[in-house]
């Protein structure tokens, strides 16, 4: 038998890749060959650990370039909808895209490193997306956003947006309703326009956008023509940097 198993070892390391047709061996070398491969992963697990590291990041350069294509394949949509709130530097070499859910606790959590991510730069074109997905309460926050903008004006509707964000209570139409008069606006107006055609068609429209681009969590960020899932560890200074170098490239 150890002949057998040295032979097997010796044919899978030494001779190259295309001369290893396992449908040759026999089935004890088949065996031997199988109990030889478990023993070297046993004595070296690490190799285990390799392997999948290396899949891993095959597989997440596959998603990063078909999240590209995809990107690419809906520019327009994405950066130049006509109905979503452009701030920041409307005129800054980098167009960062937020999809957002006023119930999701991390676009919470973010909304303020992107204040400061934005105020720090100075030169980040910064597009908000209502993506209402997880509460009723999320759908008729968003609503109340869109029908601000609608109503009243952009100023405004960051304005709620912002406030919506730093919320922790319930949102309910007597939030929303004193939320809209501490704006400035006409609280009955806005709360009637929530559920029209205008506002809906701009919620479905996201919608549409999101399930393209094959977006199922908020927040999500379109930074220049890369897709990140959430926030990475390290924050976004380095994908508005990789968007810059790849412009000027």
């Amino acid at each position: 038998m150890k002949a057998v198993l040295t032979a097997a070892v010796l044919t899978a390391t030494a001779l190259p890749a295309l001369a290893f047709d396992p449908a040759q061996m026999t089935e004890a070398e088949k065996e031997a060959f199988g109990v030889a491969v478990r023993e070297y992963l046993m004595a070296n697990p690490e190799v285990l650990v390799e392997s999948i590291n290396v899949l891993e990041e095959r597989r997440a350069a596959d998603e990063s370039k078909n999240d590209a294509l995809l990107v690419e394949n809906n520019k327009d949509a994405i950066f130049n909808d006509g109905h979503s709130w452009v701030g920041g530097n409307p005129d800054g070499d980098v167009t960062m895209v937020e999809f957002i859910d006023y119930r999701c606790g991390v676009c919470k959590q973010a909304h303020p490193v992107l204040e400061d991510l934005v105020k720090r730069d100075g030169n980040i074109r910064w597009i908000l997306k209502e993506f209402p997905i997880l509460t009723q309460e999320s759908d008729m926050a968003a609503r109340f956003a869109v029908a601000i903008q609608q109503e009243v004006g952009p100023e405004a509707y960051k304005k709620a947006h912002d406030a919506l964000m730093e919320t922790r209570g319930p949102i309910n139409l007597e939030v929303l309703g004193k939320l809209a008069g501490d704006l400035g606006a006409d609280s009955k107006a806005v709360l009637n326009r929530m559920n029209t055609e205008e506002v809906s068609d701009v919620i479905r429209k996201n919608h549409q956008l999101a399930e393209q681009m094959r977006i199922m969590g908020t927040p999500t960020f379109i930074i220049g023509g890369e897709m990140l899932r959430g926030v990475p560890a390290g924050g976004l200074d380095a994908a508005i940097a990789r968007a810059r170098a790849e412009k000027q490239g």
